[in-house]
């Protein structure tokens, strides 16, 4: 039988939804950001670090921050944009013979009006079964102007030791390197591999890409998200992260559907939604 827990993490209110077959996720109502994903084996497939804040204001390191309405610093608003850094409202649980789900909402306020002038309601809807993990982010235009928002699912994910993962499935597809200004390459080999920083924009990324190790495997798929970030700070930028150990960079591996390149618009009534789809695989 599927199970929601309202809990205590770290000091924040979360949710905590579990699938009849014991498949679990945990997501706080600040920043509707998923801090633990356990497929039904036990194993915990998202990387958190435990030199993160947990405060109201302060963006939680490792999980999936919700990116929006600015992804990075492309553009004025503050980093990342402000949702990840706000309290969200609880607003369904969904359940199921073989899941466990909850939506969770977010509208303008003053706070949001204040440096982005736009009416808009949005929606994560989180959705977990065995080995697999759904992730939806939704946004309405409610006021009356046209807005355009770039977005994110800025998802950690956990892994035994980078330099023995690769991603696979990029061969062909044109990036931005961030580690080089945004200069523009296409991905030559078949898979990447970790042995220096990684920061990546893949404009119109392939619907899956699969992150591999020795003894398993991570299919990333996503829909109405046509980019796809692929980050890892490596040695000397792990170690200008306050809020990461210094080893940090070891055991993670960012995959982020992404909206990007081509910003979304939205006139007013008009809404727009993306999913990114994690399934785990022995």
């Amino acid at each position: 039988m599927s199970s929601h827990e309202e809990l205590d993490f770290n000091g924040l209110p979360a949710v905590a939804l579990q699938a009849p077959d014991g498949a679990r996720a945990i997501v706080t109502l600040h920043g509707a950001h998923t801090v633990s994903w356990q497929s039904a084996d036990g194993i915990e497939r998202l990387y958190l670090s435990e030199r993160s804040a947990h405060a109201a204001g302060q963006a939680i390191r490792g999980g999936i921050p919700v990116v929006f309405p600015q992804f990075s610093n492309l553009g004025p608003l503050p980093r990342h944009g402000f949702a990840r850094t706000l309290p969200w409202q609880l607003e369904q649980r969904h359940t199921g013979s073989d899941f466990a789900g909850v939506t969770l909402s977010l509208v303008d306020s003053s706070a949001t009006r204040k440096v982005w002038p736009y009416g808009f309601r949005a929606e994560l809807t989180l959705s977990v079964a065995r080995n697999r993990f759904d992730v939806e982010f939704a946004v309405e235009n409610t006021g009356s102007e046209r807005f355009d928002f770039t977005a994110a699912l800025h998802t950690y994910l956990r892994v035994a030791h980078v330099e023995s993962t690769q991603v696979s499935g990029l061969q062909g597809c044109t990036y931005r390197d961030q580690t080089q200004g945004g200069k523009e390459h296409v991905e030559q080999g078949s898979s990447l591999e970790f042995d220096r920083e990684i920061d990546r924009i893949y404009l119109t990324a392939p619907a899956e890409v699969m992150l591999r190790q020795p003894d398993q495997s991570l299919s990333a798929s996503a829909t109405a998200f046509p980019d796809l970030v692929v980050w890892n700070p490596w040695v000397d930028k792990c170690a200008q992260v306050a809020d990461m150990p210094a080893d940090g960079f070891k055991r993670m591996v960012c995959l982020e559907a992404a909206a990007i390149e081509t910003p979304v618009s939205l006139t007013p009534g008009r809404d727009w939604w993306g999913r990114q789809t994690l399934v785990a695989i022995k």
